[in-house]
């Protein structure tokens, strides 16, 4: 159905699933229309019925629309058959070209369309009006340009019937002959061909045929005739290849019931036409689309079919139309008898096929077939029906493949694609659509009648492709659609119409003939798997794995099974059987020689088709989806088995299940739904993410009880597409059992699923179980297992057990028959499991070992002599044979005559000269029971493995889990349990203590085999001690790693801990393997990545995140982030400080600085492979675990980071080390000489420039100069320290090194960042350390400026007591500008009172430490200025509402001051190897000035701190105080640059609304900021809400497109873009992008991404956590794998 967003937000989903589609061409809602939908689901308005009682419109308004309308459309149509040309001569720019003309007309036509109710009939009375139409369309007499227009429009009518006027005319005299032969020649084309005039056609040619036409309705067949605009106006449509502004008008107009109606009637009258139009358009794909947009709205109404189909004969039309399509592409069958073959099937090489062009029409067939008024006219109408069933014929045998032996075909067809895509789309989805109509008792004819028609057409088809008995070898078709429906049908009228199987079923031969290819085609699966087929290719492994995939399987191999399981159960089972063993080709096999000869297979391929025999066999006897399995159980059964092979997710496992019963619907037709089946066979697994990046989708996988009761092997065999999903159920189902401790030993066997019971109309098919060829079979397999003759494995025997233990569960009456060549008594197994046989007379080659061993005399005794007469013979081939001939003699003497000679001629004769084949007689005197005991004791490998008490003690014990040595137990007591001789026979067996038994081989073999066991017994302990010699390296490794304090993410060298001197560090090098100290010739480097950030510029003020806007109403303002602030203070810094040199913009902006992101080490070796890093670009990958990484950073030789204790006083004075610090600043100048590290430290420098946009490197008025060198350089030093900050929650409360940033390599970058900074020298005028300390000092030096002091010093020489001196130093600065902010938010009485009560205690000893004297001093000397505190009366004071308590004046200092005391300890702990401490929030003040020094030990009691008690001045702080305001007060904005606020709130992505609807309603048809067009794909910035075109040519600036521009400007080169149509998330870094994937899953945990599905979605929080965490610790270069080259085309 079809919903409007509006109609669908007011409706009431709750409980409902649905797919949401949406739909770009307009369309009518059919909301309030209940023949499409329940009452119940219509939306708030159109429940209420508010659209009745409308009053009319006046007839005045109307009059001027109902004049100029028909003139306006007439001007349309001329245009359009002006425009239009025959195809030969036009191309498709010249249809485009005349459409885009007219775009404004049919745009505005649009636009009326919009305009309501009453004017869509105005519009639809002109359409319709038959009168106006004549008037207008052929134009008056003088008007020469109307005529000529006119008879334009006639000659592009002429031909667009299905038969042009010229072939009327040709086929005219000979139709009144045919018409005689009329009902049934007429309706079967599939025979009839007509040969070209000369006859000649050679054999190879695949010669297309054309077939006579076969049209009941004339009507179908002649050109069009119209009547009035519409129906003109759609012709056009069709000619210009459906326009999508003229299929949007079209539609949009079908809220008028009238015009619906009439438009429903012409788009039917048409559809020949647009068949014929669809075959010759280039873009079918695009007119396919467009097709189905309108036919869907038209007949999913059923009213509206069926007055369609009564009155215009829709289905007669559709099906002829069909067929004719089809008939363009028919081809000569190859199937059987190539050369008298009279069949046709499609040509699956054709574009119609290839490109799907046949899909709208089929869609639509489909469509109207699931109206039960409809179905149920087709389905009566037993014209139609055949008409049909030569349709399905076309496909019946294409696309044949035949088995190349020689060499390999030199091209591979593809066309299987379009073989399978068509017959389940044009045969298989309408047959499913008619089961769904044949579900009750009153629906049996309609099931008669097509189960008669196929039957008809079967015996048609066999005789066209001269099938007689035999299928030709080395060919297999996939695709036998007659056989399908006609199985499909007989399973309906069984299980549903209560209908009896027999009174359906043909005759005995014609049912061994339907079987033949079904069987061929299950032969062929094991063929292929077995590379019998290797030279055809990969593609017929391709069809293999379609014929058995979900979307396929039950109209494919489902089918088929159960067709073979019907012959089956009515044929003559010995025949069955032999007729399979003869098809899988292993009759040789089956003999009790251990040496054999086969004509047709290689040694290497008869063990895979052996097994693929038995399996085939336990999958017939054992499967019950059509014989008796109700529908809640099936899907039960697919659920297992799907989940059983892998954990799955919601939608991949709605996806798995086959369509039919259609779980997709949410309803199936059991009483139990999909979701509640779900919660009952599986447990469900909520998504995660791993710690390496890949997101997990929500899981469902099976609940215990599932493993232990309903695990089915078989099942599992049956729906799996690749062998390895197999192995992979069978490791699930022995890791569940040795977890539950079931079976804790060696591999467990599949286990036995007990099946439930048979239709009572299929029970013949146990008589497979109970025929003597079988037992012949088991028991000639479980003596050879037994002997370990050549071919044999574990997986047959298994089989073998399989079959056997199906044969006891399901008992037949025994049908005794005393034959003088039979091997057993009887047909029961349970009384032939105990039969002895004694002697087997084999066929075997003269070098056989069975025939030196008869050369010793044989004994002659009378008894002995006696036996060898009765040595039991057997020949599956012979038996098969006789088989048949008794059927074929019962139904029809002559039948047999033809057949007997073709078939045993060739037959059995092997090639060449093999050696001569003898007849031995061999003594067995075994039972299959002794086997069986026998096989026990092997598999154990215990002589007397069952004692003779055995039976009464295990009979208690359950079986239903373990190995083969249950399974045989399981049937022994099963057995015992149902007979008694079997039970004597048992105790019997076990009873007599058995002699080692002798193997019957020769002994050199004996010892080969034995030698070989040992051998594999000795590499596998090679193996595994290798695998444990490895591990336990990669262990020390690890630990060895792990206790360095190493660099950063992708360390190339590490720290060898161990070996930590006391004079330096050494280095172990991870290329060379060698260790050593980092020296000046010989540096050692840490790979490192660079990357430039901008996370911290994206800080606010409040916690609180910022919202996306999905209103209008809603926006985000920038101008309250970090990097905006800092922008503005820089921008004023500028302006006031031109000649400040050095200093100027030391507030560099925190907007955009280079960030040396912290990552985990990893010492694993990662296989992925990266893609997308560039070599050009200085980027490589990290020796050691292949990580992205650009640069190398030296480490300084010498020692490691020098360990103090903070808590010892030092014993000089302050003021003596500020001398010294002084005397340190005349070494500035001089660099140490040119060596190998000064080199690495240089090429580092330029990597950070060239990370880094040139943009965020200027500072001062003269970019490039030395002084903007020096700041760019301090400012990386400080960004890095503020991110690490950031990664450790803002605080440094949790002490020691966070999980975010415990491996560091800041020691190694800031004596890069020193080094290079030593070769500016700073002018003493403008040294900021002489300023700290003399009273002369510019206050706009920054709150922070310690690393460049630390670095201009250099590393080298700052012993760490010199590191405190500067710490107090310039917190006596940071102070003073804490007091100077804090007065400026004073109001003017607060400012007054507090000047005031300070003055008083300026005198007193302590007022150099005391906060109320500093502050007093600071508002007195800052007020002899007066615009320094004129407030802005439009800005109100931030506190001014709040009165300041000498409390709250010490909490606002110690808060302003913490960002700077926290970056001086994390400095400290980088340079001298501090320890963190940790201590409560509430203490961090006084625990991080401890930690600085600033506090004395003394000074740390219990009792409150006072910020101003860490003060240190060396001179009088009142005049140094004094004369840093009065270099600030001359300033015109100084309250600017004095209020500021050094906190900030974490870096956060935009806050998400929950559903993802709201994001796509809002932003999917926004108009993009730029270029004010909708884009084609929008995508969002999460970092900052930017609405941007992702690819948008029109938004291009110099060859880069929006995104990654987006990204330079606003993430230093990383962007993360939330993509609106595709719900996925992407992010580009520098010239890489990856797709993330998505933080909106559905209900189940899933993603979908490009919205494919329509579920709806919803955020998930802890994956949207992840990628803020990503993005704030910049990995995503490293966690993400799937990196490309965007090419700037984002």
């Amino acid at each position: 159905m079809s919903l409007c967003a509006e109609c669908f937000n007011n409706g009431d989903h709750t409980g409902h699933d649905f797919n949401m589609f949406r739909s770009q061409a307009g369309g009518a809602c059919d909301c309030g229309d209940s023949n499409v939908m329940r009452e119940t689901g219509f939306c708030n308005r159109h429940r209420l019925r508010t659209g009745e009682n409308v009053p009319s419109v006046p007839r005045d308004l109307l009059l001027m629309s109902e004049m100029v309308l028909p003139r306006f459309i007439i001007c349309i149509i001329q245009y359009l058959r002006d425009g239009y040309t025959e195809p030969d001569t036009s191309t498709e720019r010249d249809l485009q070209k005349v459409l885009q003309q007219l775009e404004p007309q049919i745009s505005f036509l649009e636009e009326l369309t919009k305009m309501g109710g009453a004017m869509r009939t105005v519009l639809t009375k002109i359409l319709t009006n038959q009168q106006i139409f004549k008037d207008l369309s052929v134009g008056q007499e003088e008007n020469v340009y109307a005529k000529k227009n006119y008879e334009k429009y006639l000659s592009a009518l002429k031909n667009s019937g299905l038969v042009s006027v010229e072939e009327k005319a040709q086929s005219g005299a000979a139709e009144p002959t045919r018409g005689a032969e009329a009902g049934l020649l007429l309706l079967l084309p599939i025979v009839f061909l007509k040969e070209d005039q000369d006859g000649g056609q050679s054999v190879g040619q695949r010669k297309r045929v054309k077939l006579s036409s076969t049209a009941k309705d004339p009507s179908i067949m002649d050109s069009l005739k119209h009547k009035c605009f519409l129906e003109e106006l759609l012709f056009w449509t069709i000619k210009y290849e459906f326009p999508q502004k003229m299929v949007t008008f079209l539609l949009n107009m079908l809220p008028d019931q009238d015009y619906k109606i009439t438009f429903t009637k012409t788009f039917v009258q048409h559809y020949a036409f647009i068949m014929k139009t669809l075959m010759k358009s280039q873009e079918s794909d695009t007119m396919s689309n467009r097709i189905v947009h309108i036919s869907v709205q038209l007949f999913s109404n059923e009213e509206l079919a069926r007055h369609v189909t009564e009155e215009c004969q829709l289905l007669d039309i559709m099906v002829t139309v069909l067929l004719y399509m089809m008939e363009s592409c028919l081809i000569k069958s190859e199937l059987q008898d190539e050369e008298n073959s009279r069949h046709v099937v499609v040509n699956c090489s054709e574009p119609l096929l290839k490109n799907n062009t046949y899909w709208p029409l089929v869609s639509d067939f489909i469509n109207i077939l699931s109206h039960q008024s409809v179905a149920k006219k087709f389905l009566e109408d037993h014209s139609l029906l055949m008409l049909w069933m030569s349709f399905v014929s076309f496909f019946q045998g294409m696309n044949l493949n035949k088995r190349e032996l020689s060499e390999h075909v030199e091209f591979e067809s593809q066309t299987y694609y379009a073989a399978f895509a068509a017959e389940l789309e044009a045969c298989a989805q309408p047959m499913w659509g008619l089961l769904t109509h044949c579900k009750v008792k009153e629906t049996q004819e309609y099931t008669k009648t097509v189960v008669r028609y196929c039957l008809e057409t079967l015996q048609i088809w066999f005789d066209a492709i001269g099938f007689v008995d035999e299928p030709a070898p080395n060919q297999v078709t996939f695709h036998l659609p007659l056989h399908r429906y006609y199985a499909m049908f007989l399973s309906k009228a069984v299980k549903c119409q209560g209908l009896d199987l027999d009174s359906l079923l043909p005759h005995q031969e014609m049912l061994m003939k339907i079987m033949v290819h079904p069987l061929q085609i299950q032969a062929s699966l094991s063929e292929i798997h077995s590379n019998m087929w290797v030279r055809n290719g990969l593609q017929i492994k391709g069809q293999a794995m379609t014929y058995v995939q979900s979307h396929f399987c039950n109209s494919m191999i489902d089918p088929d099974i159960f067709l073979l399981q019907v012959c089956a159960s009515r044929l003559d089972p010995d025949y069955f059987i032999s007729s399979v063993f003869e098809r899988f080709k292993v009759v040789d096999l089956l003999t009790m020689a251990s040496v054999h000869q086969n004509a047709v297979l290689d040694g290497e391929q008869e063990r895979p088709m052996l097994e693929g025999a038995l399996t085939f066999l336990v999958i017939l006897s054992s499967l019950r989806i059509h014989l008796g399995m109700a529908d809640d159980e099936i899907l039960r059964a697919e659920m297992v088995s799907q989940l059983c092979m892998n954990d799955r997710t919601h939608s991949s496992l709605l996806d798995l299940i086959p369509e039919n019963p259609n779980p997709k619907s949410g309803i199936v037709p059991g009483s139990c739904s999909f979701e509640e089946m779900l919660s009952a066979v599986a447990d469900f697994k909520a998504p995660v993410f791993e710690p390496g990046g890949s997101m997990q989708q929500g899981m469902y996988t099976p609940k215990e009880e599932v493993w232990e009761k309903e695990f089915d092997p078989i099942m599992v065999v049956l729906r799996t597409v690749y062998r390895r999903d197999v192995q992979s159920a069978m490791d699930r189902y022995s890791a569940f059992l040795k977890q539950s401790g079931m079976h804790t030993t060696g591999n467990p066997w599949p286990p036995y699923k007990e099946r439930t019971p048979l239709h009572p109309c299929y029970k013949g098919l146990d008589r497979l179980l109970h025929c003597k060829t079988l037992h012949i079979v088991i028991f000639t397999l479980l003596y050879k297992i037994w002997l370990d003759h050549s071919n044999m494995s574990e997986h047959v025997l298994c089989m073998v057990l399989y079959l056997i233990e199906l044969g006891l569960d399901n008992q037949e009456p025994c049908i005794e028959e005393h034959c003088h060549d039979s091997w057993f008594p009887g047909t029961n197994l349970l009384s032939n499991l105990h039969h002895v046989i004694n002697y087997v007379r084999v066929r075997v080659p003269e070098t056989a070992p069975e025939v030196k061993r008869e050369k010793d005399p044989p004994p002659s005794t009378s008894a002995d002599a006696s036996n060898f007469g009765q040595a039991q013979v057997f020949s599956l081939v012979a038996e098969r044979r006789r088989k048949f001939q008794e059927i074929i003699n019962r139904s029809s003497t002559e039948a047999s005559q033809v057949v007997r000679p073709k078939s045993s001629s060739t037959r059995w004769v092997p090639p060449g000269t093999p050696p001569q084949l003898v007849t031995e007689i061999l003594e067995i005197r075994e039972s299959m029971l002794s086997l069986l005991i026998k096989l026990h004791q092997k598999l154990s490998a215990k002589q007397n493995s069952l004692s003779a008490t055995w039976l009464e003690d295990m009979e208690t014990n359950s079986h239903a889990h373990g190995d083969g040595i249950t399974a045989i137990e399981r049937i022994l007591t099963k057995a015992a349990t149902r007979s008694r001789q079997s039970k004597r026979s048992i105790q019997e067996i076990c009873g007599k203590v058995s002699p080692p038994v002798a193997p019957k081989k020769n002994s050199p073999t004996d010892k080969n085999t034995m030698d070989k066991d040992e051998r594999r017994q000795r590499a596998r302990e090679r193996q595994q001690k290798l695998l444990a010699e490895f591990a336990s390296r990669q262990k020390s490794f690890m630990e060895t790693a792990m206790d360095v304090e190493s660099p950063d993410a992708e360390a190339a060298m590490d720290l060898g801990a161990s070996e930590v001197m006391e004079s330096e560090v050494l280095y172990d090098c991870v290329i060379c393997g060698q260790s050593g100290p980092s020296t000046e010739d010989r540096p050692t480097g840490l790979v490192v990545l660079l990357q430039a950030s901008s996370v911290l510029g994206h800080r606010c003020k409040s916690d609180e995140t910022k919202k996306l806007p999905t209103t209008d109403d809603e926006h985000i303002y920038p101008a309250d982030t970090c990097g905006a602030a800092h922008d503005v203070r820089l921008a004023l810094m500028q302006r006031f400080f031109k000649d400040v040199g050095v200093l100027t913009g030391k507030t560099q902006s925190l907007k955009h600085t280079l960030s040396l992101p912290r990552f985990y080490i990893c010492f694993t070796q990662n296989d992925q492979v990266l893609q997308g890093f560039s070599v050009d670009k200085g980027e490589f990958t990290c020796p050691l675990c292949r990580q992205f990484a650009n640069s190398v950073l030296p480490c300084r030789p010498g020692r490691s980071t020098e360990v103090v204790s903070w808590h010892m006083p030092t014993n000089k004075k302050t003021a003596v080390l500020v001398k010294e610090v002084e005397d340190l600043q005349e070494q500035l100048g001089l660099f140490p000489t040119e060596s190998n590290l000064s080199k690495e430290m240089e090429s580092v420098i330029k990597d950070i420039k060239n990370t880094t946009q040139r943009k965020y490197m200027d500072y001062g008025k003269n970019p490039g100069s030395p002084d903007n060198d020096f700041l760019f350089m301090y400012s990386v030093a400080r960004t890095n320290l503020e991110l690490e900050l950031v990664h450790r929650g803002g605080n440094l409360c949790s002490g020691g090194a966070s999980a975010a940033a415990k491996r560091s390599c800041l020691n190694q970058l800031f004596h890069v960042l020193a080094m290079h900074m030593r070769l500016y020298s700073i002018d003493s005028a403008y040294n900021p350390w002489t300023r700290a300390k003399r009273p002369r000092h510019d206050h706009c030096t920054e709150k922070q400026p310690i690393p460049t002091l630390y670095m201009g010093v250099s590393p080298l020489s700052v012993p760490a007591e010199h590191f405190i001196c500067l710490v107090r130093m310039l917190y006596n600065l940071q102070y003073t500008q804490a007091l100077a902010s804090l007065s400026a938010k004073f109001s003017p009485e607060e400012r007054q009172a507090w000047s005031t009560s300070g003055a008083l205690k300026k005198n007193a000893f302590d007022a150099e430490k005391s906060y109320d004297a500093l502050l007093s001093h600071v508002i007195g000397e800052l007020s002899k200025v007066k615009t320094v505190y004129d407030v802005n009366p439009e800005v109100p004071s931030m506190l001014s509402s709040s009165v300041w308590s000498p409390h709250s004046i010490e909490y606002s200092l110690q808060q302003f001051c913490l960002p700077y005391l926290r970056l001086s300890c994390l400095l400290q702990h980088h340079l001298y190897g501090d320890k963190l401490s940790g201590c409560p929030e509430v203490e961090e003040f006084s625990g991080l000035a401890g930690c600085l020094g600033l506090l004395a030990p003394a000074l740390q009691p219990s009792n409150p701190i006072y910020s101003a008690s860490c003060l240190d001045w060396t001179v009088n702080a009142f005049d140094l105080m004094t004369q840093w305001c009065s270099e600030v007060t001359g300033l015109s904005d100084t309250q600017t640059l004095l209020v500021q606020d050094p906190q900030w709130a974490s870096p956060h992505l935009l806050h998400l609304p929950d559903h993802y609807n709201i994001i796509f309603q809002y932003y999917h048809k926004k108009a993009c900021t730029a270029c004010k067009k909708v884009p084609k794909d929008p995508a969002l910035c999460l970092v900052c809400g930017t609405f941007v075109c992702l690819k948008g040519l029109c938004c291009k600036q110099q060859g880069i497109c929006e995104c990654v521009l987006h990204s330079q400007h606003c993430g230093a080169a990383t962007g993360i873009f939330l993509l609106i149509n595709a719900s996925v998330i992407i992010i580009i870094r520098g010239h890489r992008f990856c797709l993330w994937g998505s933080v909106y899953l559905d209900a189940h945990g899933e993603e979908d991404r490009d919205l494919r599905r329509g579920k709806p979605l919803f955020l998930c929080v802890e994956r949207y956590r992840v990628l803020q965490q990503q993005w704030v610790s910049h990995t995503f270069d490293h966690i993400n794998k799937r990196w490309g080259p965007h090419y700037n085309g984002l």
